[in-house]
């Protein structure tokens, strides 16, 4: 079973953290997406504690995590994770991240490449969405406050899962809407303006750490294309592509799984 969160005091505030397997073993950091925390890793973390010291931790603004006035910005959202590592004085980790938190992964492996041995990019892009959309979406989750929440949380499914997986899997998409009804307002809408002004499409070229971009066959938001995007930039990176939409280590826990695994040991 996983272990239990913390609060881990750091330089940067006292983030939620949880942390599994041989304190001797190469680390591993987990990065949840937007609206999420560290608890959507949960169908990934006993395969991968048997050979990582696994590292969860919820992004700023997210659960138990400090929830600062927006906005945002990944060279802050970047910061953070450098001060969790430095806080279990981990010098240099594996960081796996999903949407939002494979952005964070991307701005990592620009302005602090030296503190990864590996890079996993899953259902992300270097610019994801609008300006525009990141704008009017936080402007209406301040405006709405848990009401807002609760209104994205009751449209989440679609973005994020299969009509499939829907239906065959209704108590787990309830759970998801339920966290992200839970998100703090101001928290989620200071990530938004984070996305909202975040473009690294010109600087991926920079990135030289070992990559895998993780891309879902039926994601609406962070496309198959955009990972081949990503892929044509980052000349250390390959491709893999599993059967779900958005939140794919969620959908198709197995299959990411291994592709995350066999990755991983490769490069280890």
């Amino acid at each position: 079973m996983p272990s239990t969160p913390y609060q881990l005091v750091t330089q940067r505030g006292s983030f939620r953290v949880a942390v599994d397997g041989d304190p001797a073993a190469p680390a591993l950091v987990l990065s949840n997406s937007l609206g999420t925390t560290l608890e959507m890793w949960t169908p990934q973390v006993d395969a991968l504690a048997r050979h990582w010291r696994v590292i969860r931790y919820d992004t700023r603004g997210h659960g138990g995590s400090p929830v600062t006035p927006g906005p945002y910005s990944f060279d802050a959202l970047g910061a953070d994770v450098l001060a969790v590592l430095d806080a279990l004085d981990v010098q240099q980790a594996a960081f796996c991240g999903l949407s939002m938190g494979g952005h964070t992964g991307l701005w990592l492996g620009v302005h602090a490449a030296e503190r990864l041995s590996a890079l996993v990019v899953c259902n992300s892009a270097a610019k994801i969405g609008t300006a525009q959309a990141w704008q009017e979406r936080a402007a209406a989750v301040r405006s709405g406050g848990a009401n807002g929440m609760q209104a994205l949380a009751d449209s989440a499914p679609g973005r994020w899962f299969t009509e499939a997986f829907v239906q065959a899997q209704p108590v787990v998409v309830q759970q998801v809407q339920a966290g992200l009804a839970r998100i703090d307002p101001e928290g989620y809408a200071a990530c938004c303006e984070a996305l909202a002004s975040s473009d690294l499409r010109g600087e991926l070229a920079r990135i030289t750490t070992p990559t895998l971009l993780l891309a879902g066959s039926a994601d609406p938001v962070t496309t198959v294309a955009d990972a081949e995007a990503m892929q044509a930039a980052i000349a250390s990176s390959q491709l893999a592509v599993v059967q779900a939409s958005h939140l794919s280590n969620v959908e198709a826990p197995q299959a990411f799984t291994t592709q995350l695994m066999h990755f991983l040991t490769r490069v280890r």
